[in-house]
């Protein structure tokens, strides 16, 4: 099967040396994502605003990789403060809707930046050719 890495040009893409996306196959594997953009990060201080940007940047990266929303099987959600589930859980019920991916939310100690409230990882199946192939 062929493999193809996707960018979205994140700062830390380059410098940690990995792909914002790997589609094999019918597979997409969204790393790790943050609120982080090229231009900075979205929503200091608040975990609804950050996990939305966050949503969006996957909804990027899927997009690239000829994937969608739609075809996300799981997400893992790691929160700097787990006392803020619920506007995490929000923003991932607003986002996701009737998909309903599998979940797991969990508290880790911190994040790369103290200001990154919440990570987002996604795992999709896709039944679209890969537009770059």
């Amino acid at each position: 099967m062929t493999r193809r890495n996707i960018s979205t040009g994140g700062p830390w893409e380059g410098k940690i040396g990995y792909s914002r996306a790997v589609r094999v196959g019918q597979s997409v594997q969204v790393s790790g994502t943050t609120a982080m953009t090229p231009t900075g990060l979205v929503g200091k201080g608040d975990p609804y605003a950050q996990t939305i940007q966050t949503l969006k940047t996957i909804e990027a990266a899927l997009a690239q990789a000829g994937a969608s929303m739609a075809d996300v099987v799981r997400t893992r959600i790691y929160m700097a403060n787990i006392e803020q589930w619920q506007e995490v859980g929000r923003a991932h019920g607003e986002v996701f809707g009737t998909i309903r991916p599998a979940t797991t939310m969990v508290e880790v100690k911190r994040l790369i930046d103290p200001d990154m409230l919440v990570e987002i990882e996604a795992d999709a199946i896709t039944n679209q050719e890969d537009p770059q192939l």
